[in-house]
């Protein structure tokens, strides 16, 4: 199990690209990496998770914690390029209705 995190912050900007799987040994690194820019007023951020192959509630609360960070902030989060499967994760918590999420739709059930 591995994950890759590549963030690029400039001024108020944080593009950012997810690779690997997001569980509860992976976490912790996408956690650390994103904390480091969640203290920004007015951050926008936008986080490809194209190549993310699995995600488990730890790797939701991940997201949802650097999302109520942020919003706090008045910056806003936008991840895109989810799977159908990764989408649907965020649709059952209810997170896919509060959350700015951009599907793919690739990736099954």
């Amino acid at each position: 199990m591995n994950i890759q995190v590549e963030l690029e912050g400039s001024g108020n900007k944080l593009t950012g690209f997810i690779r690997g799987e997001i569980d509860a040994h992976t976490a912790p690194v996408l956690r650390e990496k994103l904390e480091l820019h969640q203290n920004k007023d007015g951050l926008n951020a936008e986080l490809d998770l194209s190549d993310v192959d699995y995600m488990d509630s730890t790797g939701l609360g991940v997201f949802v914690a650097f999302y109520k960070s942020v919003n706090a902030k008045g910056g806003h989060v936008k991840l895109k390029g989810l799977s159908s499967r990764l989408k649907r994760l965020f649709d059952i918590t209810g997170l896919g209705d509060i959350m700015d999420i951009e599907s793919v739709g690739k990736g099954g059930n």
